[in-house]
């Protein structure tokens, strides 16, 4: 019968989750004092000799921007030249859920043999791929052989934002003209001359 030991089992350290002093890898870091201020970037040897003047240890901050950076994955699809339309229409609706997702999709298309000869017609066939797709992907480049493979890939498009509705044009409305027509000849009316103030209308 093999002994067990009563004593605690034996806990691993919990994982560091920010890298300080020695233990930071990069070779320039952007410096923080201890208020906030942006001291600005300076190189690690730099840096580490500042907090130790300091008493302080200089712990690596992960940055918002790779905080908020999405990672983008690359989904493969494989087609043969003889592959037959139901074939490449199943993996049209699967390469359209990767790309509505936001991955990306590569197609190879495989020419075995004497089939090496016929590449112009495999080009048409990744390129009419390409056009199933046109509404949600664009091409990053044209197919292209890879060995005995070619490959062409496919990035989600970027949605268009709608067009703002224009407002139709307010027509002015002309304004009645209440005034009396003003007689084409002889003297201005009394009343015209004593709101412009004019003095007073002769007797």
């Amino acid at each position: 019968m093999a002994y067990r030991g009563r004593g605690p089992r034996f806990v691993p350290p919990p994982e560091e989750t920010h890298r300080i002093n020695r233990k930071i890898r990069t070779p320039q870091v952007r410096l923080i004092g201890t208020a906030g201020e942006q001291i600005g970037i300076v190189p690690i040897e730099d840096a580490l000799r500042l907090a130790e003047q300091a008493q302080l240890d200089l712990v690596e901050k992960e940055s918002e921007a790779k905080k908020k950076s999405t990672v983008t994955t690359v989904k493969e699809l494989r087609l043969g030249y003889r592959t037959d339309t139901g074939d490449i229409e199943r993996q049209i609706t699967k390469a359209r859920t990767f790309l509505e997702a936001g991955d990306r999709v590569k197609f190879l298309l495989r020419f075995r043999g004497r089939e090496m000869a016929y590449q112009n017609l495999g080009r048409e066939k990744l390129m009419g791929v390409c056009d199933a797709l046109k509404d949600v992907a664009v091409a990053e480049s044209t197919p292209r052989m890879e060995g005995r493979m070619m490959g062409i890939l496919l990035a989600p498009s970027r949605k268009k934002s709608a067009p703002k509705p224009t407002k139709p044009a307010a027509k002015e409305a002309a304004a009645p003209n209440d005034a009396p027509a003003k007689p084409a000849g002889g003297p201005t009316p009394p009343e015209r001359i004593h709101t412009a103030g004019a003095g007073t209308a002769p007797a």
